[in-house]
Formats: C-alpha cells, sequence, structure tokens
C-alpha cells in the first residue's frame, strides 16, 4: 500500500528540505513564497506548504547559473520587472503603498486609477463611435472587436506626453466599458453605478464598486505582464488593452470563474462535498480555493464575503472546499457567489475582471513607456541538435 506524502509539512520537514536556517523560512512566508497555516494539533506551530517548499529546494541545491535564475523568475519568482504600480506584501494587496482593502472601503474605481495613474480621478468615456459586431455579439467578442478598431488607428505610446496619455487612456477605458455593458444614457455615472444599471441589479452596486477597486491591478500577473510587454514595443495604448483582455480570457486566468460557476452547479446538484471530491479525484485544480501569493488566504475574497449573503449551495461549497483543500476561498470563488448572489449574467465576472483591471494595465502601460525599454527575454533552447 503506498502512503501518500502529506500536502502540509511540519517546520523541521521543510527545514530539511530546504536546508536553510528558520530564519530564511520565515522571510519566505512573509513574502509569499511559502503558503503556511496553523497547524490544527498545535496551534502554536505552522505547518508548510510542500509544493512551495519543493520548489525552493531545488532552487537552493547548488549554485544556480543567471539562466536558471530567470527562468524560475517567470514562474511564480522573484518580480522580473521594477514596478511602483502595486505589490502583493505581508498578505495584503498594496496600491502605491496603499492597503487596496482598505480602499474598497470608500473608493470607486475612478478614485483608484487616478492613485494608480498619478492623476486626477478620470471619467470613462468613449470618444466615437463603436464598431458594430456583425449578428448577435457577446460582451466579450464586442469588447474585443472595439478595443481591436482603435488598436489599428491610435497612435502609437512613444513620443507624446504623459497628460495626453492619461486622457485617452480614460477613452478606451470608455470604448471597453461601451462594448462590454452597452452604450447608456448613464455614461457620466461612475463605473459601479453604470454596470449595476445595466445589470438592473441596483441594490449590488456597493459590492461592484469594491469588487472593481480589489480587481484593478494586481501586480505582474499574465495579463499585466502582456500588455507591459505590448507597451515596450510602443503600441498604442488600446492595443495594450487588447493584449491584456486577450490574456486574461484564458481559463487559469480571468475565466477561472466560470469554472468555479461549473464547480457550484455541481455542488447543487450532487452535494458540495461530493462535488470537490469528485473534482480532486479527477485530478482538476480547484480554482476556487487558494492563491500562491496569499499563504494565510487571499485578501481580496477576505474582504468581498462579508458584504455577501452566501446562499446554502455556496456555503457549504465554502465548508467543503476549506476542509478537504486545506485553502480559504479566492477571488474567483467571490466573484461567482456574488454573480450568484445578485442573479447576474453569466459572463459579469469577467466583465468585472476586464473593467477593472484595464485601470491596471493602463497604470503599467504608462510606467513601461516611461523607461523607453524594449521587453526581450531569451529562449532556452531545447530543439535538435545545430547542424554545423
Amino acid at each position: 500500500m503506498t502512503t501518500k506524502t502529506p500536502l502540509w509539512l511540519p517546520a523541521a520537514e521543510a527545514l530539511a528540505l530546504m536546508q536553510v536556517r528558520p530564519q530564511t523560512l520565515y522571510a519566505s512566508v512573509s513574502r509569499g513564497r511559502v503558503r503556511a497555516k496553523p497547524d490544527a494539533a498545535d496551534p502554536r506551530r505552522s505547518l508548510y506548504h510542500r509544493d512551495d517548499v519543493q520548489r525552493i529546494a531545488s532552487r537552493t541545491h547548488g549554485r544556480r547559473s543567471s539562466e536558471a535564475v530567470a527562468s524560475e523568475a517567470i514562474r511564480w519568482g522573484e518580480p522580473v520587472l521594477p514596478s511602483a504600480v502595486s505589490t502583493v506584501a505581508e498578505g495584503r494587496l498594496w496600491y502605491r503603498g496603499q492597503d487596496a482593502c482598505l480602499l474598497a472601503e470608500h473608493a470607486g474605481l475612478e478614485e483608484i486609477a487616478g492613485l494608480l495613474w498619478e492623476s486626477a480621478p478620470p471619467r470613462f468615456a468613449a470618444g466615437g463611435a463603436l464598431p458594430v459586431p456583425a449578428g448577435r455579439a457577446t460582451p466579450l467578442q464586442a469588447g474585443l472587436l472595439a478595443l481591436a478598431a482603435r488598436a489599428a488607428t491610435d497612435p502609437p505610446l512613444r513620443g507624446r506626453a504623459p497628460a495626453v496619455l492619461k486622457s485617452e487612456a480614460a477613452e478606451v477605458i470608455g470604448t471597453l466599458a461601451d462594448a462590454l455593458l452597452g452604450p447608456s444614457a448613464s455614461r457620466a455615472a461612475p463605473l459601479h453605478m453604470r454596470m449595476a444599471a445595466a445589470w438592473r441589479r441596483p441594490r449590488a452596486a456597493d459590492v461592484l464598486r469594491r469588487a472593481l477597486v480589489l480587481l484593478a491591478d494586481h501586480e505582474l500577473n499574465a495579463s499585466t505582464f502582456a500588455a507591459r510587454v505590448t507597451a515596450s514595443t510602443g503600441a498604442s495604448l488600446a492595443a495594450c488593452l487588447l493584449t491584456g483582455l486577450s490574456t486574461l480570457t484564458g481559463p487559469l486566468h480571468g475565466g477561472a470563474a466560470a469554472t468555479v460557476q461549473a464547480l457550484v452547479r455541481s455542488a447543487a446538484a450532487m452535494g458540495s462535498e461530493a462535488a470537490v471530491r469528485e473534482w480532486l479525484a479527477h485530478d482538476r485544480p480547484l480554482a476556487a480555493f487558494g492563491h500562491p501569493l496569499y499563504p494565510q488566504g487571499d485578501a481580496r475574497s477576505a474582504a468581498l464575503l462579508p458584504h455577501m449573503a452566501l446562499p446554502p449551495v455556496l456555503a457549504a461549497l465554502r465548508a467543503a472546499g476549506e476542509t478537504l483543500v486545506g485553502e480559504a476561498p479566492n477571488v474567483d470563488f467571490a466573484l461567482a457567489a456574488m454573480a450568484a448572489v445578485h442573479k447576474l449574467p453569466a459572463d459579469a465576472p469577467l466583465t468585472l475582471f476586464a473593467l477593472a483591471r484595464s485601470v491596471g494595465w493602463t497604470a503599467h502601460a504608462l510606467e513601461q513607456q516611461a523607461t523607453g525599454q524594449l521587453i526581450r527575454p531569451r529562449a532556452r533552447y531545447t530543439g535538435p541538435e545545430l547542424a554545423r
């Protein structure tokens, strides 16, 4: 009979694998590189996530080449680009040094844009008419088409004053909002109010506001990095946002909420614990729980969930996931829960994610443009031997 390797390790085993001093282990936890949780048998002690410990152990055994360091940095490693826009540290999300969860108590997305862009809060209003999609387009299709149309004609980033670029950014985001939500008479309203009106859910306005703030940026995630690469070429802001939105649609990024919604449907059909067990039995990661940057639980989810009353199926799913996976629900769970509680459209989580994150993509595009540098990593060739 094979003994299953435990997912969580005591400190002695973690230190033995990593071959480091306790201070180094604790520093890795504080930086979000190693997930930790209290030991149920002794709350004074902590347990450490095996995968994180093994990843760092493989890095510390022997001297590493610059190629190895760079390769590891691409995959949940140390930041690969300097940025003053946002960071995750001490289990919290920070926007230019301010706690995003505290900002979500009172701010709107427009104020966060002002903070991240270092400008006055913008008004997201489109300039010009939207392209008309052929046939019936989904909000995502309309959004991609609208950004593509602008990317084909808008001027590039290079050689233009920051104030002009920030004004254009507000228009580009307004274009995206029109495409995703539909044009309306409430264009001048704050984006969360406009979103609530478009979905005819006025009672959801406050939680939508909070979610928009908490999703505005998340340092160098996949879509932001992609947008920065585009910005580094000097392409237009619309092109940067188009790159970000395209990347966001992936099931491992902004599309994760759709996976959570599928899990919720399974839980409603067969019971929460049975659904979680079946999901895990098919070797599918449970997208609704845990986040590598938040060892003690996703701070964004913790800031959102108290503002909605979970229906029984979601409350049971949360409990089952926390018990069987050993992780707290993340922001993808919170977005799926918000959509269920307020009966929002099925694509509402992705729409909300895209509009919020467009503010962060813009901040990073502006920051990258200011450096004047092209992002061009090298490849580690693994193909056939070179013919000589």
